[in-house]
């Protein structure tokens, strides 16, 4: 099973991990997701491919940052 760690910009609080842990489950083909606010990230398990920028989408849609790795 394939992992995707993403860096995201302003979580701050267990509520904001629950909106994206909820969020993302919704997306046919996502396993688990963990949200930790303290380190600003957020793993992803995946079932099958996806595409990435549909994952950043939905979080960004929810009103946070994804930080891109350069």
């Amino acid at each position: 099973m394939k992992k995707i760690n993403l860096k995201v910009n302003g979580m701050v609080c267990n509520g904001c991990e629950n909106r994206i842990e909820n969020a993302l489950m919704a997306i046919e083909g996502v396993k688990k997701v963990k949200a930790t606010h303290q380190k600003g990230l957020v793993t992803i398990t995946l079932k099958k491919e996806i595409n990435k920028t549909l994952l950043e989408e939905a979080i960004e849609n929810l009103g946070f940052e994804i930080i891109k790795e350069n």
